[in-house]
């Protein structure tokens, strides 16, 4: 039982309704002036400056509110929700810090209000940011040409899975390789994108040192093989010392190799995709170079390669002329075309390089040394605490940043489970952890990471709150498995989840599947 006095916490809850059914007929938040006379003599009524056939024909059915309702309403759900105001290691996302200046920088004029269709000239400053930070993750992987496309890691990885293809096709192979490689602690996303791009899957088993072995990829690689697809270390926090070899392995059949590295974050400036062989890498911008990770966008998955795939990249790409102009350069006739419009997000590039320059190298490693550091002491605190095991925990090697731990022991013991802890632990003010992606083969996980950002306080406070209720799971299981209490919402039920008559994702689907909430 802990004897920290664990923090008297209550969410705000304000029974908010949805803004669709707040405000009154003839309230607003602003009223325009009257149009001169003079500028409407000029370009005529409103309503002739809009297409006909882009007329509505009806007004859309929007609320009606005053400013000060507005501002009152999305206080009151900001004040219901969380956030990263609590203490969220929410690992294999390596959530972080979004500087407020870096935040402020991209509501300017200067990058809110620009468009891709200007002209290059007046362009120059947003082109040399992407132009630079391409740079800079060139340094940090070794990598020829990076480009900022892509939504995210899983967008990340169908561009890899879409250049596989548009590589062995380039050289009449496309028709034999058909075959991606990958590993069952693999990110989903790489067997998830290989075969929406139309190729098999290959994938090795976890082996006695929590990696597929040597011999394992051997037997697995062939004429057909067209690309290895891995993370490394994966969500375990294992790191495979055999990569190398295992890029060797799949080069001599004559594959491709790609290096995710969602979890970098430890690895800062001490491993280098090239330098270890790999043909492309790709990097979260939003969880490890400080951009905002908000729950499927903004996002970028900044996708790299070594020379001989720069044809095959998505247009445009930003180039930079010897008199030291920045310009846009189309793709070529090799491109895999747009994953993405446009350049991709660019105000998270604005927002990590922003951040990449403020570290430094140094101050790089100092977050990958710390992010490895507080892993290694939250593991020892926490394996203290019955009921936890570490995910393999035959293997006693140190992880890096980031461990997969186990409640099946307490669950075994007091019927609780690893997401009735989750829900408690909101009840201390606590994020709810990340549990595993599917499917669990560790019983009832969950895999905190804390990174560079939490303090040892925060740290302890995080172990401090789960040992409570570790206790409270073997003193009063009730109390933990119809929790949280002190939240906006008890205990959610989950059984209409996946029944589509019960979805309301627009207020049109909500006043036509809930009648009686409307009145």
């Amino acid at each position: 039982m802990t004897t920290i006095k664990l923090k008297n916490y209550h969410a705000a809850s304000w029974d908010e309704p949805l803004v669709m059914q707040m405000g009154s007929p003839g309230r607003r938040g602003a009223i325009l002036p009257s149009t001169e006379s003079g500028i409407s003599d000029v370009v005529g009524e409103a309503k002739n400056l809009v297409s006909p056939n882009m007329q509505r024909q009806s007004l859309p059915i929007l609320p009606e509110l005053s400013e000060f309702e507005v501002e009152k309403h999305y206080i009151h759900l900001s004040q219901q929700t969380m956030g990263m105001m609590g203490v969220s290691l929410f690992g294999t996302c390596t959530m972080k810090y979004n500087p407020r200046v870096t935040e402020n920088l991209v509501y300017q004029p200067f990058v809110a209000q620009l468009h891709p269709f200007q002209h290059e000239d007046t362009l120059q400053g947003t082109l040399e940011i992407v132009y630079r930070f391409d740079e800079l993750l060139r340094e940090l992987s070794g990598m020829s040409k990076f480009v900022f496309q892509a939504g995210g890691g899983a967008d990340a990885a169908y561009t890899q899975a879409c250049i596989t293809r548009a590589y062995h096709a380039s050289r009449g192979e496309l028709a034999i390789r058909n075959e991606i490689i990958t590993t069952a602690q693999a990110h989903p996303s790489s067997p998830a994108t290989a075969a929406a791009a139309g190729f098999k899957v290959i994938t090795l088993p976890l082996e006695a040192d929590g990696y597929a072995s040597v011999e394992a990829l051997r037997a697995a690689v062939s004429p057909r093989t067209a690309a290895l697809m891995v993370n490394n270390p994966d969500d375990i926090g294992i790191y495979n010392p055999h990569i190398k070899e295992w890029v060797d392995i799949v080069h001599e059949a004559g594959g491709l190799c790609f290096y995710d590295h969602a979890n970098f974050n430890g690895l800062m400036t001490r491993i280098r995709a090239a330098e270890l062989g790999f043909d492309a890498c790709m990097f979260m911008l939003h969880k490890t170079f400080g951009g905002p990770k908000g729950g499927g966008g903004p996002a970028v998955g900044a996708y790299g390669c070594t020379e001989a795939l720069i044809p095959f990249l998505p247009g445009p790409t930003i180039g930079k002329n010897d008199a030291g102009k920045f310009f846009i350069e189309k793709e070529g006739p090799l491109s895999i075309g747009r994953v993405r419009e446009f350049w991709g997000n660019v105000p998270v590039v604005i927002r990590a390089y922003a951040w990449t320059r403020a570290m430094g190298a140094a101050g790089l490693r100092d977050a990958a040394n710390i992010s490895v550091l507080a892993n290694n002491y939250m593991e020892k605190r926490l394996l203290e605490i019955p009921g936890i095991t570490k995910g393999l925990p035959e293997l006693t090697k140190r992880r890096l940043e980031m461990t997969r731990y186990s409640l099946g022991a307490l669950t075994a013991d007091t019927g609780v489970s690893t997401l009735d802890v989750q829900n408690r632990m909101t009840d201390f003010g606590v994020d709810a952890y990340w549990l595993s992606h599917e499917p669990w083969f560790i019983p009832e996980p969950f895999t905190p990471e804390a990174g560079e950002l939490w303090s040892i306080e925060d740290i302890d406070y995080w172990i401090d709150v789960l040992a409570h209720v570790c206790q409270e799971a073997r003193t009063n299981p009730d109390l933990v498995k119809t929790s949280p209490h002190n939240q906006v919402v008890h205990k959610m039920d989950g059984s209409g989840l996946n029944d589509p008559k019960k979805w309301a994702t627009t207020w049109r689907a909500y006043q036509r599947k809930y009648p009686a909430s409307n009145k």
